[in-house]
């Protein structure tokens, strides 16, 4: 069999290299790798751990050596993942677009007189997931904006009326509610959580997930896309991500690339996520998220990263995480190219939903399950559709998930933990 190959080059058209679907005995990609990138990428293929600084020096990787990154986190992703891709079936419940925070990117978020409701109500959210449920789908996605009724009165007096202290008490009630009505398991990103909050959520979803997006505080000062974004400040994004570990929470994070960061940053934000698993056990997967510049925001002409860009950041975060994690890049921010990343180590594709479009990026429609199960089969590789937690994270293992909550993921997978009948059931 003749697998596809991908030319790309700096402007997206004009081939530089070629990478294929290779075989890695051979090594042709790894033998031209510098001979300081050779004894780094030698140790990870020997599952040796690098060392932080050895993990910098990928930074210097010329788009020549490209092809060896990917070869290797190519292989590391099939000691881990074998030969299977993933997806979550899922639907997108926007509970609120109003936010706190004023990141320069975002046109997810919306000001009281600008959203068409405050909140959705419990009847709406019912609506979306029983449609969900119909059409085949096990997640319940709740995408909300930061903590809004410390903002907007209005918010604060809606929740209050209804008898919720917070957005966060809100979103638990409605997860509890699709748990009651619905087979759908909820996976919710509502960005900052104590404690308690994510004790209290742990109970009514399967999985949290909060992005990193970076660690440079360079992005906070004036005129940086995080300025007017409290929650994104590195230190309270970090310690999310190490109380849902104390918690024993699967855990989904990610780095935001093309806003302003440097390499080296995203090898930092990517350390961090590795040292937190480290200790925790607990990131079951990181998205590699490259930045869309939108319309009627600050940064609407901000160029994208390139395509050779977000490929070496996809590599370099299966060279620092390893085998085990599930490394992510989201197919409907990459429409045209993204088969490449099979290439470059993933070994899943995210949310992909039949019924709700992405509302944080509404211009990015999801790639056709019929269309990504033909792309994922060409390069080899099959596609199954997972719940919002991983099986490694339920399977033999009680330590992450509520007693409660067993009952409810048991219905929906078979004996490998994917969702009973695989891709035949949506294409």
């Amino acid at each position: 069999m003749t697998l596809p190959s991908i030319h790309i080059g700096p402007d997206h058209s004009s081939p530089i290299y070629t990478i294929t679907q290779g075989n890695l005995t051979k090594g042709d990609s790894i033998s031209r790798l510098n001979s300081t990138l050779q004894l780094v990428v030698h140790k990870l293929l020997e599952g040796k751990d690098i060392e932080f600084t050895e993990a910098c020096l990928l930074e210097k990787a010329t788009p020549s050596e490209l092809p060896g990154l990917c070869e290797t986190s190519r292989h590391i992703r099939d000691i881990g993942k074998g030969s299977t891709i993933s997806f979550s079936p899922k639907v997108f419940i926007p509970l609120t677009h109003l936010c706190r925070d004023f990141c320069d990117y975002c046109t997810f978020r919306q000001s009281p007189t600008e959203a068409s409701s405050l909140f959705l109500s419990p009847e709406q959210v019912l609506t979306i997931a029983k449609v969900g449920q119909k059409l085949g789908c096990t997640e319940a996605l709740f995408t909300l904006g930061e903590r809004p009724e410390q903002r907007y009165p209005e918010a604060k007096a809606w929740l209050q009326k209804r008898g919720f202290k917070s957005t966060l008490d809100y979103l638990t009630f409605v997860c509890s509610l699709v748990l009651k009505e619905t087979t759908l398991l909820p996976h919710s990103n509502p960005g900052t959580m104590s404690r308690i909050e994510m004790s209290k959520l742990k109970e009514v979803n399967v999985s949290l997930g909060v992005m990193l997006e970076t660690l440079s505080l360079n992005l906070t000062k004036p005129g940086q896309p995080h300025h007017r974004a409290p929650s994104k400040w590195p230190i309270v994004r970090r310690k999310t991500l190490d109380l849902a570990g104390r918690l024993k929470i699967p855990f989904t994070t990610g780095i935001l690339t093309g806003i302003g960061e440097s390499k080296i940053d995203r090898i930092e934000a990517l350390w961090a996520i590795k040292q937190s698993n480290k200790t925790y056990g607990h990131i079951q997967e990181v998205i590699i998220q490259n930045f869309q510049a939108k319309k009627s925001t600050p940064m609407a002409h901000h160029p994208n990263p390139l395509l050779h860009d977000t490929l070496w950041t996809t590599a370099v975060a299966r060279l620092i995480l390893g085998p085990d994690i599930n490394i992510q890049v989201p197919p409907n921010l990459n429409s045209k190219t993204y088969p490449l990343f099979l290439l470059a180590g993933i070994n899943d594709w995210g949310g992909i939903s039949p019924l709700t479009k992405d509302f944080v990026n509404p211009e990015s429609p999801w790639p056709t399950l019929g269309t990504l199960n033909q792309e994922t089969a060409a390069y080899g590789l099959n596609l199954k559709p997972r719940l919002p937690i991983y099986p490694e994270y339920f399977i033999n293992n009680h330590d992450f998930v509520s007693s409660s909550l067993r009952t409810n993921i048991s219905r929906l997978v078979d004996t490998d933990g994917f969702v009973k009948g695989g891709i035949n059931r949506y294409v």
